[in-house]
């Protein structure tokens, strides 16, 4: 076995194993049962259109994405992007063990259009440096409205202010490809967190929710923040031991805020689980047939994207 598979196995028995203790945390302090009958009263009304402004936000995800690869020279149609961006989520989810959602974006895009992998991935790096800034935003503006966390009001927002400030000189002094979209990208960012926001809000209203709504979506940010690590598979695991300490911290009803956590990343996975058409299907794509992991132009993909991890 070389290098490069073993560290792969071994990170995937790691997530795996990270997420496996984390769900037996959780379903050690919930009741299944108590879960199982929260969900059997829920509105399937509300649970659909939780589906549906899920659906939106990846899509403009994908947009987002996409307005970054154009400030490299990548020019691609939104269709064929959000179909690759699909494929990613699929093996990111799916098939966490090998190089993952990223890795097979940059070989397409680096074999059909010949840019170096080191700039897609800088281009999907500053991508996922908006959507934390857009999180961090939110998270300041709610703080404000949770006096329980004894924080003064002006210290998240100044915090945030100053700090995407110094971020937008950075970029436009070191990073001129991307500081010219700045702004429409992280307008898109933060739409993106709005929608995956109101997707939470009609988890709630579908679970029969009619209290304050802002722990629960404190909360849920800061699971988003935990589920950026790759710690585990997905997420799964992460995000309902944030969901669960949150409740005790806030003193909610521990299995609502598991729940809303499951359910979310049900929506995610059936998303997901479309991009599994094009391993099928990978003329959608405009290719003969996807590439494995044995092939030299991906274990190249896997060497750079260890490199970032490792930095």
């Amino acid at each position: 076995m070389t290098k490069e598979k073993l560290w792969s196995l071994t990170k995937l028995l790691l997530k795996l194993a990270f997420t496996g203790i984390s769900l037996y945390l959780v379903f050690s302090k919930v009741s299944i049962k108590d879960l199982k009958e929260v969900f059997v009263l829920s509105n399937p009304l509300f649970f659909f259109i939780a589906c549906c402004t899920f659906t939106l936000s990846q899509l403009l995800t994908s947009s987002r994405l996409n307005t970054f690869f154009k400030g490299i020279g990548l020019y691609l149609t939104e269709r064929y992007n959000f179909k690759l961006f699909l494929l990613g989520m699929f093996y990111n989810l799916f098939l966490p063990g090998g190089i993952g959602g990223d890795g097979y974006k940059i070989f397409f895009l680096r074999r059909k259009f010949g840019i170096k992998g080191r700039r897609i991935l800088t281009a999907i790096f500053f991508d996922r440096l908006s959507g934390l800034w857009a999180l961090c935003l939110i998270i300041a503006v709610l703080i404000t409205f949770i006096p329980q966390l004894e924080v003064p009001n002006r210290l998240p927002i100044a915090v945030v202010a100053l700090g995407s400030i110094l971020y937008f000189i950075l970029v436009k002094r070191f990073f001129k490809d991307y500081s010219r979209s700045f702004f429409l990208t992280h307008l898109k960012a933060f739409g993106v967190q709005s929608l995956q926001i109101i997707t939470v809000i009609f988890l709630l209203y579908a679970l029969q929710f009619n209290g304050k709504f802002s722990p629960y979506l404190l909360m849920f940010l800061a699971s988003s923040l935990v589920a950026i690590f790759p710690f585990t598979v997905g997420g799964l695991g992460a995000r309902e031991v944030v969901f669960l300490y949150g409740a005790d911290y806030f003193h909610l009803d521990p299995h609502l805020a598991v729940l809303i956590s499951l359910l979310f990343y049900c929506i995610s996975a059936l998303l997901s689980l479309s991009g599994s058409y094009f391993i099928f299907h990978p003329q959608a794509l405009g290719e003969r047939k996807l590439p494995d992991e044995h092939e030299d132009d991906i274990q190249e993909v896997g060497d750079l994207l260890n490199e970032k991890d490792e930095k």
